[in-house]
């Protein structure tokens, strides 16, 4: 446990990232209300609207902030016209130079339908789910795949003959994110919502796929040293199919890095949209959050997104540094966060336009505050 408190760099980002870090930041005061603030929060600019301001995706201050952190926190990058010279997105160094200058090797992702929540399902809103068969983690390897940069362009005459992206799986990668996922199912004593059981699904195409062979192989004999955590397979072509039927099943899902980048959006449908979708990059010594929904540059400045997932992005903060750190009082204030995120949701008072209604950012931010203040201490 540290005395002098947590430190945490925040970089809000491009669009509506600013928004929902500023709603974040508003949830961590209303946790601290009563008593010193186990944590420090510091913002720095960066993104793609920075860039096109000033040449640079963040300052070296940043950067180094990012690296001596307990903890970071990112709202979203991205905006309309700002590229790199060659190409990429600029703010990126935000999110993936991220990941891959502090190997954050795990991305996981959380899916839990809450109470109150509806689903946009073919331009209407329901209630398709049931929230007590919707919550699993998704955990993805972060670092290799088909995102490592092993891909160019065969070029004649200024024009493209052929483009190549080459998937890269290694013994580290696969060993370390299937561990990590073995450890999240051991740990999450309630298990799949179907039967209780603790169930890691492995998520591959190795039916196809070298790599995925190896990724399947990985997982078996890491299996072996987990006996109380039941294995499961699936191609990924029939999860997604799975997924949707039947998310009771599924308790913990590990899978390589692009196959999990495309199910875990198509899981946070399970739990009512991009809006209530966070995720945690976890590394050895470092661990990055952050709303997944983007920098939706159409919607800036108009206090109208769903600040939640920035708000469950802080949970699991929180729940990291507290198992990091052995420290109980964070564990205390993410319960808090979180009773009172349900609390809130189930009374279906703050339910923003992508829910149907009418509440703004901000007004979501002060019913989740007044929420938190309302729960013991």
């Amino acid at each position: 446990m540290k005395e002098a408190g947590y430190q945490v760099a925040a970089f809000p980002g491009d669009g509506t990232g600013p928004e929902v870090v500023r709603e974040g930041e508003k949830i961590l005061a209303a946790l601290a209300d009563g008593g010193p603030a186990p944590w420090h929060l510091t913002t720095y600019p960066g993104g793609g609207e920075y860039y096109l301001r000033t040449g640079r995706e963040w300052d070296p201050e940043g950067a180094q902030a990012a690296r001596e952190a307990d903890a970071v926190l990112v709202g979203a990058v991205g905006w309309p016209g700002a590229s790199l010279p060659n190409g990429d997105l600029a703010g990126r160094a935000l999110v993936l130079g991220l990941r891959e200058g502090l190997d954050l090797y795990a991305n996981v992702r959380p899916c839990k339908l809450y109470a109150g929540v509806r689903h946009r399902i073919s331009g209407s809103y329901r209630e398709v789910w049931s929230p007590k068969n919707v919550d699993l983690v998704i955990v993805r390897e972060n670092t290799e795949g088909l995102y490592t940069p092993a891909r160019g362009r065969l070029r004649r005459a200024d024009a493209t003959e052929v483009a190549i992206d080459t998937r890269v799986i290694t013994r580290k990668g696969s060993e370390r994110v299937i561990h990590y996922a073995f450890e999240v199912a051991r740990r999450r004593t309630r298990g799949a919502p179907e039967d209780g059981h603790r169930r890691l699904t492995c998520v591959d195409k190795s039916n196809v796929l070298e790599g995925c062979r190896f990724f399947r192989e990985t997982f078996d004999r890491i299996g072996s040293e987990y006996p109380e955590v039941e294995r499961d397979y699936a191609y990924v072509d029939a999860f997604t199919q799975w997924l949707v039927r039947n998310p009771e099943h599924y308790d913990v899902v590990v899978a390589t890095n692009m196959m999990g980048d495309i199910i875990t959006d198509l899981a946070a449908v399970l739990q009512g949209g991009m809006g209530f979708a966070a995720g945690g990059n976890i590394g050895t010594d470092h661990a990055m959050f952050e709303p997944v929904h983007g920098s939706a540059p159409k919607y800036a400045g108009k206090n109208q997104v769903n600040p939640f997932a920035t708000f469950l992005a802080i949970e699991q903060m929180l729940r990291w540094l507290a198992e990091r750190h052995q420290d109980g009082r964070l564990v205390s204030q993410a319960d808090r966060l979180e009773r009172a995120i349900a609390k809130v949701l189930a009374a279906g008072t703050a339910r923003t336009y992508d829910q149907g209604g009418t509440v703004s950012t901000s007004g979501a931010g002060d019913r989740v505050a007044e929420a938190i203040r309302s729960e013991p201490t």
